[in-house]
């Protein structure tokens, strides 16, 4: 029932013009990954873990643990990998890529395709201004069940972003 409700509601939303459309994207998002894993009064954490391998800058294997429904971004800020004051923005649209990840090929395939706006953000803020196809933005990509063993590489930072 509360799932069919969050649809009604997200879909009421979309149709709002003053919404901006990174709204739209936020919104949309957070009633799929709702309706994608329903939680019961009885769920456990432990059934929500997801164990993610991320590179470091300097080339160590980390384990991250994050939990499903939350961002790559979250779990890899909980492990100290990403500043969490670098990323400190709600929309995409005010986005710096800060967050920016590379993905395994094997695993990029099975994620759901970087959006219009996503693609443009690690765009603009890459060096060339060319699209590394690895490349993902850590805020947009939501963990799933599916994700457990994932392999991520967090880049070191640009001359740009750090202070």
């Amino acid at each position: 029932m509360a799932i069919s409700t969050l649809q009604k509601l997200a879909s009421r939303i979309s149709k709002i013009p003053s919404l901006s459309l990174p709204s739209r994207a936020i919104i949309a998002r957070s009633s799929a990954s709702d309706a994608a894993a329903p939680r019961s009064s009885s769920a456990k954490v432990s059934d929500r873990i997801v164990k993610l391998f991320a590179i470091d800058p300097d080339g160590h294997r980390q384990n991250v643990v994050g939990l499903s429904g939350h961002t790559l971004l979250k779990a890899l800020t909980n492990k100290g990998l990403i500043d969490p004051a670098s990323h400190r923005h709600e929309e995409i649209d005010a986005c710096s890529a800060e967050c920016e990840v590379h993905i395994a090929q094997e695993w990029l395939e099975k994620l759901p395709p970087a959006t219009e706006d996503e693609e443009y953000v690690l765009r603009k803020s890459s060096r060339n201004r060319i699209l590394n196809k690895h490349a993902r933005l850590g805020c947009q990509v939501i963990l799933t069940q599916e994700m457990q063993g994932m392999v991520v590489a967090v880049p070191e930072p640009r001359p740009w972003d750090t202070p």
